[in-house]
């Protein structure tokens, strides 16, 4: 069973409150928006903790060092394909245009044999809450709910 980790930011707005997404890269999710957004996490090896992976991810996919701050234990979620993941909501500011996404290479267009190298977050973005429910992936809008719960 595949298990990733990792963070969700938030801070409060005059409108309410606002998580951070990442756009999934690569060609798969070019053209799409519903489905398309998910909290920055990776997946990692029984050997190490969640919390450290969450961290790590965090800044593999975004090429900044994780926020400091308290933690927010927003437990788990099981994805549609199986996999099983584990956040953490920490109050934080970051600017999308800060970013340096790393990347990951695949063979595009399949079976083609040529490898081409995408950006793990093709973009990042703060969202409401109603907003990011449209467009996180379906699972992990159990995420949002959990840190609504426990925001003032």
């Amino acid at each position: 069973m595949k298990r990733s980790a990792g963070l969700l930011l938030f801070h409060h707005t005059d409108d309410g409150l606002d998580v951070l997404l990442g756009h999934m890269g690569g060609p798969f999710f070019a053209r799409r928006d519903a489905g398309a957004w998910t909290i920055p996490k990776g997946e990692y090896e029984p050997d190490e903790s969640a919390w450290a992976a969450a961290r790590r991810e965090f800044e593999e996919e975004l090429g900044l060092p994780p926020p400091d701050g308290e933690a927010l234990d927003l437990g788990e979620v099981r994805q549609t394909g199986g996999k099983t993941v584990t956040a953490w909501a920490i109050e934080a500011d970051l600017d999308p245009a800060t970013i340096a996404p790393g990347t990951f290479r695949m063979e595009w267009p399949p079976r083609s044999g040529r490898f081409q190298d995408f950006p793990e977050l093709d973009r990042v973005a703060w969202f409401g809450l109603d907003r990011a429910r449209e467009v996180i992936v379906k699972a992990q809008a159990a995420f949002l709910d959990r840190l609504a719960e426990h925001s003032p």
